[in-house]
């Protein structure tokens, strides 16, 4: 941090550009080429540095469900309690990011299991970390001790499965808050909000600094239903790189809710691209909602708005089912069977999973897609000026 208070620019190197803001692309590669990352204009990451040619090279595989996989422990109100939360005020079981203060075995335990199962990325136990989120068990002063905690937590299982050949990275996951900025929580009242942009931006601002802080390599902004809410995100991580001179890759990942093919506040799966492409991710994606079989023509959209960067998609395990064992119908087999479509027609970039995946789907979601080319990226600017 500046030592006058100000947020002062810091570039990763004087001839890059500022991090958080990668430059434009050269033209287009003559047709047939395969882009390589060499053709690409990047900023200078001080982190996961590998990530970008990983990606070029091969489909790279997410983690994925916690939720599903903490679900699965049936752990009772005490135990998420523990002792230093004996006395808690309200009833805390089901704040899932808690368990990194006070199981953290538990959330170890889970990210051992996903990399033992094959994932390049784990994110952290971070989705339900903000003080937004946490207002809801009276523990909003508990969100940044629960971020560093779960990114040293994902640190420590990263370098303990990663090698030469396979390195493993952090995804320090920061989730949309149950709050939205675009719209009215009283039908009867469509200009009243329940959150502004600027308590967004400072509920972000401090989890992503304590994210990068405790080791993650990647920042996520994952199951996006309002992109006001995801640029409040975007601006407080710019603002963290500019005041720690860290530039971390970031992958920004929507959430269609229904088969109109919108996210919540109304966008497209196109709009909402160009919406936030100004952040120049690595990656963009679409995670959650729908299952990856109506999924697919919304990865289909994304993949020819978005050329000149990489695409993700982790889908739930199809819908929920609340007599299955994990809430969702699709067996490993089925979720691996239909992303392996996805790589097979050249969609893809990243794959995972979201609710209602174990480690067994991210297992056979691997093997499904290491055979196939990863999706190829083409050279071009984000933005026609930059040319």
């Amino acid at each position: 941090m500046q030592s006058d208070g100000f947020m002062t620019p810091v570039k990763c190197r004087p001839d890059s550009p500022p991090c958080g803001r990668a430059a434009g692309m050269p033209g287009r590669p003559a047709q047939g080429a395969i882009p390589t990352i060499a053709a690409m204009s990047l900023p200078a990451y001080t982190r996961a540095r590998e990530l970008p040619g990983i990606l070029a090279e091969r489909i790279a595989i997410l983690d994925g469900a916690m939720g599903t996989m903490i679900q699965r422990l049936r752990l009772s109100e005490e135990q998420y309690r523990g002792e230093r939360f004996r006395d808690a005020p309200k009833d805390v079981k089901g704040n899932n990011e808690l368990l990194s203060l006070t199981r953290p075995d538990v959330i170890r335990d889970i990210h051992e299991g996903y990399l033992a199962a094959g994932a390049d990325l784990v994110e952290t136990n971070t989705f339900g970390a903000t003080t937004i989120a946490q207002e809801d068990y009276e523990m909003a002063h508990l969100a940044r001790e629960m971020n560093l905690a779960s990114a040293r937590l994902a640190r420590e299982a990263c370098d303990k499965f990663s090698t030469p050949d396979k390195p493993r990275f952090v995804a320090g996951a920061l989730g949309p808050t149950p709050k939205t900025a675009s719209i009215s929580p009283d039908v009867n009242d469509p200009g009243a909000r329940n959150v502004d942009f600027e308590q967004l931006r400072a509920a972000y601002h401090q989890q992503a600094a304590a994210l990068i802080e405790g080791g993650a390599d990647v920042l996520l902004v994952e199951t996006i239903f309002d992109t006001l809410n995801a640029k409040a995100a975007l601006f407080a991580i710019d603002e963290v790189f500019e005041a720690t001179g860290e530039c971390l890759p970031i992958i920004i990942s929507g959430t269609v809710t229904d088969a109109s093919g919108r996210i919540l506040s109304g966008q497209t799966v196109t709009a909402f691209w160009h919406s936030v492409r100004h952040a120049r991710p690595l990656a963009i994606g679409l995670n959650c909602a729908l299952g990856a079989a109506l999924m697919r023509p919304y990865i289909q959209e994304l993949n020819r708005a978005a050329p000149e960067t990489f695409v993700s998609c982790y889908p739930n395990a199809g819908l929920p089912n609340p007599m299955s064992d994990t809430g969702f119908d699709e067996t490993p087999e089925v979720t691996a069977r239909l992303l392996h479509e996805f790589a097979a027609e050249g969609l893809v970039n990243i794959v995972g999973g979201c609710c209602g995946t174990t480690p067994d789907h991210i297992a056979a979601i691997g093997a499904a897609v290491a055979p196939m080319r990863a999706r190829a990226v083409a050279a071009g600017p984000f933005y026609r000026e930059a040319a």
